[in-house]
C-alpha cells in the first residue's frame, strides 16, 4: 500500500483523542503508534532536540551513523504519511478541561501553547525530553557533542584510543571513567574536589587511570580542537577530549497547572517525571515517555519507550470508546435498541444454520 492509499485520520472538531508534547525519538514513534491505530493525533514540537550538537546517532539499529536532524525528519514524514499531524510550537501549559457531557467523567485537557493556540486533547503524552546543565568552565559548552562528551556508547567509538580527560561532575562520575578506560588506556580523572577512598583510589590506580586534584579553570583549544585541561594553579594537563556527565532536568514545568513536577531521579543524575509501569503518570490521562522519564535512555530505548506507551494510551482509549458506546446504546429508545437485539439475534441464529 503507498502512502497516497494508507488509511488517514480526520481531525475531531473538538480536538485530538491525543496531543504529544515534544517530538524527538519518543515523541515520534509514538504517533506513528497512534496514526496507524487511526487515531487523531497531534505533535507539538518545540524545535530545541537534546542532541542537536551531535553530528551523529550511533548504536541504533540500521541507522547507525544517521544525522539527528536528518532521522527526525523522516519520523515527521512517518507520521504524517497516516494522518498525525507535527507543528512546531512550544506548550505553555496543560489544564483539565471540564466536559460537557455530565455521563463522562473521563479525563480530558487543554494544552495551550506559546502562539495562543488553545487545544483539545483526550489524552496528553509527554516526551519532551531533558536539558544537559554543565559545570560552569570555559569552553566546555562551546566544545559540547563535539569533543565534550558524556556517554561513552554514544561517542565512545568515535574518541577510541585517544587522550581522555573525565571531569568529576556528581554521584555517576567514578562509573564514567571506568566505562571511558574501555575506549583508550590513556585516561585521565579530574577529581575537582571529589573525595576518593582509598579502595576507589586503588581501583583507578589499577588500571592506569591517572588521577589529577584541584579545579579545573578551563578547556584549552588550538585550531578548533581540544589540546588540554588548564588547572586552577596554572598547569596544563595535555588531553584531546574531555568527557563529563551532566546534571540533566526533565522539561516539565508546563505541567504544574495539574499539579505534576519532576522529581529527583535514583541515580541522582538529575530529575524525571515518574511513571508506572504502563507509561501513566500521577496524574490520570498524562502519559510520559522517553528521557523525560528514563535519564539513561539512547535513541532506541526512548524510540522503543515511545511505542510502548502509545500502546498502551491506545488501549486506555478502546475502553473509554466502549464506556461512551454503552452510555449512547441505554440513551437510546427502547424500541431501537430492541430491534438492534433482534437484527443480532438472527443474524445469530443464520450462522449457527438455524
Amino acid at each position: 500500500m503507498t502512502n497516497e492509499e494508507k488509511p488517514m485520520t480526520i481531525p475531531a472538531p473538538d480536538g485530538y483523542d491525543v496531543v504529544v508534547i515534544g517530538g524527538g525519538a519518543a515523541g515520534l514513534n509514538a504517533a506513528l503508534m497512534l496514526a496507524r491505530a487511526r487515531r487523531t493525533v497531534l505533535v507539538l514540537d518545540a524545535g530545541e532536540p537534546r542532541n542537536a550538537p551531535a553530528t551523529a546517532v550511533h548504536g541504533l539499529f540500521a541507522r547507525e551513523g544517521v544525522a539527528p536532524a536528518e532521522l527526525l525528519e523522516r519520523g515527521r514524514d512517518e507520521v504524517r504519511s497516516y494522518g498525525g499531524e507535527v507543528v512546531t510550537a512550544e506548550v505553555d501549559a496543560v489544564h483539565p478541561a471540564t466536559s460537557t457531557d455530565p455521563d463522562n467523567d473521563d479525563p480530558a485537557f487543554t494544552v495551550s501553547t506559546s502562539e495562543g493556540r488553545m487545544l483539545h486533547a483526550r489524552r496528553v503524552l509527554v516526551t519532551t525530553g531533558l536539558v544537559d546543565e554543565l559545570p560552569d568552565i570555559a569552553g566546555l559548552r562551546h566544545r559540547w557533542g563535539r569533543d565534550v562528551v558524556h556517554c561513552p556508547y554514544c561517542h565512545g567509538w568515535e574518541v577510541r584510543d585517544r587522550a581522555i580527560g573525565v571531569l568529576a561532575n556528581g554521584p555517576m562520575a567514578l562509573h564514567q571513567v571506568s566505562l571511558f578506560r574501555q575506549w583508550s588506556a590513556d585516561v585521565t580523572f579530574f577529581a575537582r574536589g571529589t573525595t576518593l577512598s582509598a579502595d576507589e583510589a586503588e581501583q583507578l590506580r589499577a588500571r592506569d587511570i591517572r588521577i589529577v586534584d584541584g579545579d579545573v579553570e578551563e578547556l584549552v583549544v588550538a585550531e578548533d580542537r581540544i589540546t588540554g585541561v588548564r588547572m586552577s594553579d596554572g598547569s596544563v594537563v595535555a588531553r584531546d577530549v574531555v568527557a563529563v556527565g551532566t546534571r540533566m532536568t526533565a522539561r516539565a514545568g508546563f505541567l504544574d497547572g495539574i499539579g505534576l513536577r519532576a522529581q529527583e531521579h535514583p541515580s541522582g543524575a538529575g530529575d524525571h517525571l515518574p511513571v508506572d509501569a504502563r507509561g501513566q503518570t500521577a496524574v490520570p490521562g498524562v502519559w510520559a515517555a522517553g528521557n523525560v522519564t528514563d535519564p539513561s535512555a539512547q535513541v532506541g530505548g526512548a524510540a522503543a519507550a515511545g511505542a510502548f506507551t502509545a500502546a498502551q494510551i491506545n488501549g486506555d482509549l478502546v475502553q473509554e470508546d466502549v464506556r461512551l458506546a454503552v452510555t449512547a446504546y441505554r440513551r437510546r429508545p427502547f424500541s431501537v435498541r430492541g430491534e438492534a437485539q433482534v437484527t443480532e439475534l438472527v443474524a445469530g441464529d443464520a450462522r449457527h444454520g438455524v
